[in-house]
């Protein structure tokens, strides 16, 4: 059961803080790869080209946490990457200048960005727009070793506050500019493809989306991984819909079909198109419409699977601060920023329009989609 405590650092397990985790004298019984996550992403409800991105990483037994900030504006990509060793403050969620407060767990959350040699800065407000929804435990085994023990919570919102970009200044509204989060904990898979600290992962047969989207008065979160289309190997999703009274009523999915258009881009994978359509136990299907925006952030600019040798939970040091500006439209630069991404989209559903991103990615051998597998599925 989530509780307002698990958007707080510090779980001792995969479990929540309402103790089905169980104590534990190390997270994750000392294993290296346990993670606690923030993630947050949020953009113009009309499509201006701009979209930021925010996270940071806890990795109590490795002693390190770091962070990272970016802001596509137009093709400009800029990015901010901070680590420091947890040294006595281990549970403050600050890592240089950004700084994550939970406010009110599951409700409301503010992000900053003080100075910094990147041009960017900010301060936000995060109001949950929705409930959140806990994810499927993504628990996965090889060998009899534990791979992956994982709890993801997803939750759509809206933004207010302002930040500062490539010497332009915004002023961000709730009416205006909605948004994503997430949070997850536990025995995290390693991702690795930076070609500059191989050896660098390869991925054949597979088809995946991690994916958030909301309307006015509904809001859908899905996860999916197929090796052969219509077949799910994990499918989490959940919707919300938003009733008279002001409630809302919250479906779990149970089945998900999808059909991409896949843009005509010489860089990367990129869709132009999509239609999802998910099952539930009881009730119709939704079927939901996306139309993608030319805005998206490369989280390689967050370090999601490395860049340029520096892999999350990697110790750095005291304190180390980078940051870049990529230029999207550069072979060189999607070359090395690959796949994964936060595509911004405009959704349509049951006459309702919204806006939310699409995460995904194809990997050579899946039959449905043989295009764009010239590129790297993440």
């Amino acid at each position: 059961m989530l509780t307002p405590q698990d958007d707080l650092l510090g779980h001792p397990t995969s479990g929540t803080f309402d103790g089905t985790g169980g104590p534990t004298t190390q997270a994750g019984n000392g294993d290296p790869r346990f993670t606690e996550r923030y993630w947050y992403t949020g953009q113009p409800l009309d499509g201006t080209p701009i979209i930021f991105d925010i996270g940071l990483g806890y990795y109590p037994n490795k002693g390190v946490m770091d962070a990272f900030a970016g802001v596509t504006i137009g093709r400009k990509q800029i990015n901010f990457r901070a680590s420091r060793r947890l040294a006595g403050n281990p549970l403050e969620s600050t890592v240089g200048p950004l700084k994550i407060q939970v406010e009110e767990g599951q409700s409301r959350h503010r992000v900053t960005l003080g100075e910094n040699g990147s041009g960017i800065f900010f301060d936000f407000q995060f109001q949950a727009s929705f409930p959140a929804a806990k994810e499927k435990q993504s628990y996965r085994e090889r060998k009899g070793v534990v791979e992956e023990d994982l709890a993801r919570v997803a939750q759509l919102g809206r933004w207010q506050g302002w930040i500062v970009a490539d010497g332009k200044r915004y002023t961000v509204e709730p009416a205006t500019w909605w948004g994503q989060r997430d949070r997850s904990w536990g025995i995290r898979s390693e991702m690795r493809t930076d070609d500059a600290k191989p050896p660098v992962q390869t991925h054949s047969n597979f088809f995946w989306t991690w994916s958030m989207f909301q309307c006015e008065s509904v809001a859908v979160s899905i996860f999916l991984k197929e090796r052969e289309a219509g077949k799910p190997y994990y499918l989490s999703g959940a919707e919300f819909v938003r009733q008279p009274d002001g409630s809302v009523k919250k479906r779990e999915a149970t089945g998900a079909t999808h059909d991409l258009v896949w843009a005509d881009d010489p860089l990367g994978q990129s869709i132009e198109s999509a239609t999802l359509r998910l099952e539930f136990e009881e009730g119709p299907p939704r079927e939901l419409r996306l139309q993608a925006l030319p805005t998206r952030f490369y989280l390689k600019g967050g370090l999601y699977g490395g860049f340029g040798g520096w892999n999350h939970g990697d110790d750095r040091g005291e304190y180390e601060e980078a940051h870049d500006v990529w230029n999207l439209d550069d072979p060189q630069v999607r070359a090395r920023a690959r796949t994964l991404s936060d595509h911004v989209v405009r959704v349509t559903t049951d006459g309702l329009t919204g806006i939310g991103i699409a995460e995904y990615g194809v990997a050579e051998g899946f039959a449905r989609y043989p295009a764009p597998q010239r590129f790297p599925a993440l």
